[in-house]
């Protein structure tokens, strides 16, 4: 299977999981629990995020939290993927899943958020510029906050063509440059396509994917986290 076909797929799949039950609520957000005075970094996207298929532990954000851990970095990542989701939808979502980053009462001051958004927008077909317009509102709204901001970039399916494909990719590195923000090139690197890196399903990464796609997004998060030396 080809990398655009399988994000074909991975849309798909998501849309699929999300009208069949599958999807995850705002109420199900994992990684913080209790009173966590830690720092946190907040992962805004859709079905490969949320993990989908794999359990809370295998799921990319809980990977990420593991390698925070090892390195001896305080931080609490907080899983608040959602089946299912296109830009759009995270965005009607993102002023609660970023809260009160004034009140840390339970929860650790928010310091970083990473946007994992694209994959069902491809499959619509929605408009490059639609989709550059909803991920620049989240980017704003997070910098607005005075957030760290990472944006995980996706790819097109081929079903609407290479102009489509070529102005959709282009969407990332654009608003990475506008708005001074770090970019994952692509999320899925080194996983799409790779047929024993997906689920049967051909959809969504295995637990071993998802390792690789948290290694893609740890080697942009952690030089934002770590301490400066000089």
């Amino acid at each position: 299977m080809g990398v655009a076909v399988s994000l074909l797929c991975i849309a798909c799949g998501s849309q699929h999981a999300a009208s069949n039950g599958l999807a995850q609520t705002p109420a199900t957000l994992t990684g913080v629990t209790g009173v966590d005075a830690r720092p946190r970094i907040v992962v805004l996207g859709d079905s490969l995020t949320a993990g989908l298929g794999l359990s809370s532990d295998d799921a990319y954000p809980s990977l990420l939290q593991q390698r925070v851990d090892a390195a001896g970095l305080k931080y609490a990542v907080v899983n608040a993927g959602v089946s299912g989701d296109t830009s759009a939808d995270a965005l009607s979502r993102v002023d609660w899943a970023l809260g009160d980053n004034d009140d840390v009462g339970k929860t650790g001051k928010l310091r970083i958020l990473i946007i994992a958004l694209g994959g069902n927008d491809g499959l619509r077909g929605l408009p490059a510029n639609e989709l550059a317009h909803n991920l620049a509102t989240i980017i704003e709204r997070a910098q607005a906050r005075h957030l760290g901001v990472i944006l995980a970039g996706m790819e097109a399916p081929p079903n609407f063509g290479q102009s489509y494909i070529v102005s959709f990719h282009q969407v990332y590195p654009d608003l990475a440059a506008r708005y001074r923000v770090a970019l994952v090139p692509f999320l899925l690197q080194g996983v799409a396509g790779i047929d024993a890196l997906n689920q049967r399903d051909g959809i969504h990464p295995t637990a071993t994917g998802a390792r690789i796609v948290a290694d893609n997004v740890w080697a942009v998060l952690r030089p934002m986290i770590e301490p400066q030396t000089k």
